[in-house]
């Protein structure tokens, strides 16, 4: 065994350890083995080490990102998360409709300001439109509509659905681009009965609704096929499924310190009532 430590310049100490080492397949580390494969498989084979490790955790198991990525390649799990890509920058306003967010997208509490975008997905034959307004107080999606058009009437759609299902508050500040669907006469109608303040980015300029950005670009990523969905009825399913699921109540955020949105604004309202109690 010395010749073959010397002709293949292993260290006898090195090779001794490796042959004393412990086979044994432990209960724990097979049971943290499926629960790596089980977070995989609801991230719709997305989620990379961090995010594994950060859900892992947040079920009981301490999951560090390196020994998480020891796991997913032992494992044989890739993460499909697409690579980093330039985006292109403009500065011209609209002259009536002002950008008064200006990229201060660290909000206080819930419901102060919402950002709006569009995006689209293949579905069979066409593509359908998916229209998500977003609180960027734990960049949690309050709304979302789709429809195999993208005009004012599927913003609108959206933005009532937020509207509706946060209690219809009051002093919100709704952010987007300036595309035809968000400057339209019948979606500032749709703002004015709401009593929201209405601001723009720069045309051209998607860093200044990179949050919605973000959330689309996950969202095409993390869940939706390379090929699309076979029809529009599966796409609003599945979509829904990441929207309210996995996105909302499952998939940490770094924006929210490794916590859900819908976690985040749990916690929030527990705090608001504990010092309105206290007071």
């Amino acid at each position: 065994m010395s010749y073959l430590c010397r002709l293949f310049r292993v260290h006898r100490s090195s090779y001794r350890s490796w042959a004393n080492r412990d086979t044994a397949i432990k209960p724990e580390q097979l049971k943290l083995e499926c629960e790596i494969k089980s977070i995989y498989r609801e991230s719709n084979q997305s989620a990379g080490a961090r995010t594994i490790a950060q859900i892992a955790t947040n079920r009981g198991h301490k999951l560090s990102r390196y020994l998480a990525g020891k796991y997913m390649k032992a494992l044989g799990l890739v993460s499909c998360q697409l690579p980093k890509h330039r985006y292109k920058t403009a500065n011209k306003e609209r002259p009536d409709i002002p950008n008064l967010l200006d990229r201060q997208f660290a909000v206080t509490e819930p419901n102060q300001v919402w950002c709006g975008d569009v995006t689209y997905v293949w579905t069979g034959s066409r593509w359908a439109y998916l229209a998500v307004v977003l609180d960027l107080f734990a960049r949690k999606p309050v709304g979302w509509a789709m429809s195999l058009s993208p005009d004012s009437r599927l913003t609108s759609k959206a933005l009532m659905m937020a509207y509706e299902s946060r209690g219809r508050p009051e002093g919100i500040m709704f952010h987007s681009d300036q595309g035809c669907h968000y400057t339209s006469l019948q979606f500032r109608q749709c703002l004015w009965r709401c009593q929201m303040t209405q601001s723009m980015s720069r045309r051209g300029n998607c860093w200044d609704n990179s949050p919605m950005e973000r959330f689309f670009r996950s969202l095409k990523s993390e869940w939706v096929p390379a090929t699309g969905y076979s029809c529009l009825q599966q796409a609003k399913q599945l979509i829904i499924d990441y929207i309210i699921g996995y996105y909302s109540d499952t998939r940490p955020h770094d924006y929210n310190g490794g916590l859900t949105p819908n976690e985040s604004e749990r916690l929030f309202w527990n705090c608001s009532k504990t010092v309105a109690n206290f007071r």
